[in-house]
C-alpha cells in the first residue's frame, strides 16, 4: 500500500492513522512542526535511521513500516520459481525446530560434512555476490541438509555440522536482511547463535554475533546491537593471543557492525571506540581479506566510516571521503553498498547526477541489491517526486525498473 511512497510520505500517512497533529509528532521527536512539514513534502529529506528510529516509535509502527515493503523477488534462471516464500516455509517447519520431532520422520542418509561444506560456500559467495534470487532457491536445501547432520554426527564431525548449520542460517539471515524480511533475519540468525554454540568454533561464535546484531540493527534495536557487541567481542578477546586470520576477522567485524548501532544511538565516543578497535584488527591482517566471508580488512574500515558519518548527520563528510575509497578489490556486495551510501550523501549534499550515476554504476554491478535496498528506492522515490528541473530519461528508466514508475 505504501510501496511507492517515500519515508515522510509514510510518516504522513501513519500520522494520519493515528489522528496526530504535525506539532504533537514534532514535539515528541524533538523537531520543529516546519522541519516536518518539509519532510512530509518531499521538500526536505530524511535520512538519519536514528530519527526515522524516533519517527516510529512515536507513531508505533515498525521501522520497517518506514523503510519500505518487502518487494518481490524476480524469477531468474538462478532462483526459478521458489524464492522469499520458500525459505520462509522452511524457516516455519516446525520438524527443523524439535530433533525429536526430527528423529521421528523416516531415516535418511545424511549427506557428508564435505558436501555441506561445498554448498555453504557456493551459497556465500553467491550473497556476496548480490545474486539473491540463487541464495533463497538453494538455502531451503542447504537448511534441510545441516540439519540432519546435525543430528546425526557426533565428536568433531558433530562440532563441524553444527557449524555448518550456523553458517546456514547466517546466509539465510543476511539474505532475508537485504530483502526486508527482517522478522524471519532475526529468527535465523538466532537459530544460527544457538548452532554455533554446539560448534566448539570461536570463529564461528564471533560470525553469529554478527549476524544477531545486524539482525538487531535491522530491527531498530540499536541499544541492543551496541550491547551485544561489547559482550562479544569481550567473549572473543579472551582468545586472540596467536588467534587465526578467521577469528581476527570476525572479531573486527563485530565491531564494524557495532559502529553502525552506535552512531544511530548518536553515540559518537562508542562510535570512534568501536572503529577504532575495528581498525586495530584490520591493522593485525594488514590487508583486505575475505575469511569466514567478512570481506573485512582496512578498506571494508574506511565503508564504515562513511556509514556512520552519514548516521551521525555528517554528510559532508561522507559526501567527501565516499567516493575516495577504493571498493574494487572487495565483493560485489560491498562495493554496492558503500555506493548506496556515497549516494546518499551526495544527493543531500546537492550533487544528485552525480548520486544518481553512482546509483547507475551499482545497479550494473548488483541489479538485484539495488532495486531492494531501501536507499536506493527511497533516493529514486526523492529525486522522482521532486526532481529540481526536468527528469531524465536515465532516472525515468530507473524508476521503472525499480518498479516505482509504470
Amino acid at each position: 500500500m505504501t510501496e511507492s511512497l517515500t519515508i515522510g510520505e509514510r510518516v504522513a500517512f501513519y500520522r494520519r492513522r493515528r489522528g496526530l497533529s504535525q506539532d504533537v509528532v514534532a514535539g515528541l521527536v524533538g523537531r520543529t512542526e516546519d522541519w516536518l512539514s518539509k519532510i512530509e513534502n518531499n521538500r526536505a529529506e530524511l535520512d538519519r535511521l536514528s530519527v526515522i528510529r524516533r519517527f516510529a516509535d512515536v507513531l508505533d509502527v515498525s521501522l520497517g513500516d518506514l523503510l519500505g515493503e518487502p518487494t518481490l523477488l524476480d524469477w531468474t534462471a538462478e532462483s526459478g520459481t521458489s524464492t522469499v516464500p520458500a525459505l520462509r516455509t522452511a524457516l516455519m517447519d516446525y520438524r527443523k525446530l524439535n530433533a525429536v520431532l526430527r528423529r521421528a520422520a523416516p531415516a535418511t542418509e545424511p549427506p557428508a560434512i564435505s558436501a555441506i561444506e561445498r554448498d555453504v560456500a557456493a551459497i556465500f559467495d553467491a550473497y556476496q555476490a548480490a545474486r539473491f534470487g540463487f541464495v533463497t532457491s538453494r538455502v531451503p536445501l542447504l537448511l534441510t541438509d545441516a540439519l540432519t547432520a546435525a543430528d546425526a554426527y557426533d565428536g568433531t564431525d558433530g562440532e563441524r555440522a553444527h557449524a555448518l548449520l550456523a553458517l546456514a542460517y547466517q546466509v539465510a539471515a543476511s539474505t532475508l536482511t537485504k530483502l526486508g524480511e527482517c522478522d524471519l533475519a532475526w529468527m535465523a540468525a538466532d537459530r544460527g547463535l544457538a548452532a554455533a554454540q554446539r560448534s566448539g568454533s570461536l570463529p564461528v561464535m564471533g560470525s553469529l554475533f554478527r549476524s544477531v546484531v545486524h539482525s538487531l540493527l535491522a530491527t531498530g534495536r540499536y541499544d541492543a546491537a551496541a550491547q551485544l557487541t561489547a559482550d562479544g567481542s569481550d567473549y572473543l578477546s579472551a582468545s586472540l593471543g596467536g588467534a587465526d586470520t578467521s577469528l581476527w576477522s570476525v572479531y573486527g567485524s563485530l565491531f564494524l557492525a557495532g559502529a553502525m548501532a552506535s552512531s544511530r544511538m548518536d553515540d559518537r565516543t562508542l562510535t570512534r571506540e568501536f572503529l577504532e578497535q575495528a581498525q586495530r584488527a584490520a591493522g593485525y591482517l594488514g590487508a583486505d581479506a575475505n575469511h569466514m566471508w567478512t570481506a573485512f580488512g582496512p578498506t571494508n574500515v574506511a565503508i564504515h566510516r562513511v556509514a556512520t558519518a552519514m548516521e551521525l548527520g555528517d554528510v559532508q563528510v561522507a559526501a567527501d571521503l565516499g567516493p575516495t575509497v577504493d571498493t574494487s578489490a572487495l565483493p560485489v556486495e560491498r562495493r554496492v553498498r558503500h555506493a548506496l551510501e556515497t549516494a546518499r550523501a551526495l544527493s543531500i549534499s546537492g550533487r544528485r547526477d552525480q548520486a544518481l550515476n553512482t546509483v547507475l554504476d551499482a545497479e550494473r554491478l548488483a541489479p538485484e541489491q539495488v532495486r531492494h535496498h531501501f536507499i536506493s528506492r527511497q533516493l529514486v522515490l526523492s529525486w522522482m517526486k521532486n526532481p529540481r528541473g526536468t527528469l531524465t530519461p536515465e532516472l525515468g528508466a530507473l524508476a521503472h525498473r525499480l518498479r516505482l514508475a509504470a
